[in-house]
C-alpha cells in the first residue's frame, strides 16, 4: 500500500463541510463516513482530508480545539498540476462558500505559483503548482537551498 496522508480537520457541521469539499473536488468515501460524525473525502489515493465533529475529534486528543476563525495551528497545501489548475480549484472553492487568499497570493516568476482559501469552518487551503527544475535553477543562483 502507498504512503498516505490523513489530515484530520475538526468542524462544526460535517454534512456541509462534506458538500464543500466535494464542490472543490473532492470524492466523498462512504466507507468511512458517518452522517453528521465523521467524512472521509479523497482528493487523491493517497491525500484524504477526515472531517470530524468537534465530538468526534476530541476522541483522539485531550486538547482544545482550535478556533479555526481566530487561531492558526497549520496550514494545508495542495498541489495542482499547473497554474490553471490553481486558479480552476481556488474558482471552485468560492462557488461553494470559501474566501479567497487569507493568506497572501505566491507567484515567483516563472517557477511557481500559488493562492489559497477559507473554507467554512475557517481552516486555510493553500493551492500550489511548481516546477521544481526551474525553481532549483532559481533558488541556486540565488544561493537558497
Amino acid at each position: 500500500m502507498a504512503k498516505m496522508i490523513f489530515v484530520n480537520l475538526p468542524v462544526a457541521d460535517v454534512e456541509r463541510a462534506s458538500r464543500f469539499y466535494e464542490a472543490v473536488g473532492a470524492r466523498r468515501d462512504e466507507r468511512f463516513s458517518q452522517e453528521g460524525v465523521a467524512a472521509m473525502l479523497a482528493f487523491s489515493k493517497t491525500i484524504a482530508f477526515m472531517l470530524l465533529s468537534h465530538a468526534r475529534y476530541a476522541d483522539f486528543t485531550t486538547k482544545r480545539i482550535v478556533d479555526a476563525k481566530a487561531e492558526s495551528e497549520v496550514l494545508i497545501c495542495l498541489s495542482e498540476t499547473t497554474r490553471e489548475g490553481v486558479d480552476a480549484t481556488l474558482a471552485k472553492a468560492l462557488d461553494a462558500g470559501a474566501r479567497a487568499d487569507p493568506t497572501p497570493p505566491q507567484v515567483m516568476g516563472d517557477f511557481m505559483y500559488g493562492r489559497s482559501f477559507e473554507d467554512p469552518d475557517r481552516h486555510v487551503i493553500e493551492l500550489m503548482w511548481m516546477d521544481v527544475e526551474r525553481a532549483m535553477a532559481a533558488w541556486s543562483g540565488a544561493g537558497a537551498a
